[in-house]
């Protein structure tokens, strides 16, 4: 069985949405951040030597990092869905969307909420953070202009990942400034599993 080590507040709640997505047993092993630090606990250096989550177990197998785990499991487990065949444009345009969330577009939202946490006043990293999160926040605007998802006219891993950007976006109270995302947020919305998702995760908080 699959095991996931979960931890709450992370982006671990889009693998729960992917597991309920590919209807696999799976076991959840939950953390709790450190309520002063809001770092993750110790005992997650037991299973992964950085101490991060999401990660999971399956088969003898040690899976960390948010899109490799989308990728791995849709791989074994998606019986040909959630990605588009491998070797067509689609498949290259969903891998992009797979890194695009964990690079281009965290980046600039983590300045953000760093420099807020610091709360000290910075000569370059603020102008810096505000600039490049309208640009990448943008571009993923652009890009849903008249689709209900990222690549092609179904749920992918793709759409997976970057909810968790929305989510981000959404919860800075800025959606309502980027009307495609608006639409896509509702889409996903419309997924039974991604309300199963926030519950879970809602269960483990």
């Amino acid at each position: 069985m699959i095991k996931l080590h979960h931890l709450n507040k992370s982006r671990s709640k889009r693998i729960l949405w992917l597991l309920e997505e590919l209807d696999v047993d799976y076991e959840i092993v939950a953390y709790q951040r450190n309520t002063e630090t809001f770092l993750a606990p110790d005992e997650l250096k037991k299973v992964h030597q950085l101490g991060k989550s999401p990660v999971i177990e399956d088969d003898g197998l040690i899976v960390t990092e948010s899109g490799a785990i989308t990728d791995y499991l849709i791989t074994k487990y998606g019986n040909g869905k959630f990605a588009p065949k491998a070797g067509t444009a689609e498949y290259v345009e969903y891998q992009q969307w797979l890194h695009f969330a964990e690079s281009s577009a965290i980046l600039p939202l983590l300045l953000k909420m760093f420099v807020l946490k610091d709360g000290a006043k910075t000569e370059f990293l603020e102008n810096y953070a505000d600039a490049e999160t309208v640009k990448v926040i943008s571009y993923f605007n652009d890009r849903l202009q008249g689709k209900r998802y990222l690549v092609g006219d179904t749920l992918t891993g793709a759409d997976i990942m970057m909810s968790f950007i929305v989510e981000i976006v959404k919860n800075s109270g800025q959606l309502a400034h980027f009307k495609h995302l608006v639409k896509y947020d509702e889409q996903l919305q419309s997924h039974e599993k991604f309300h199963t998702a926030n519950e879970l995760e809602a269960k483990y908080d």
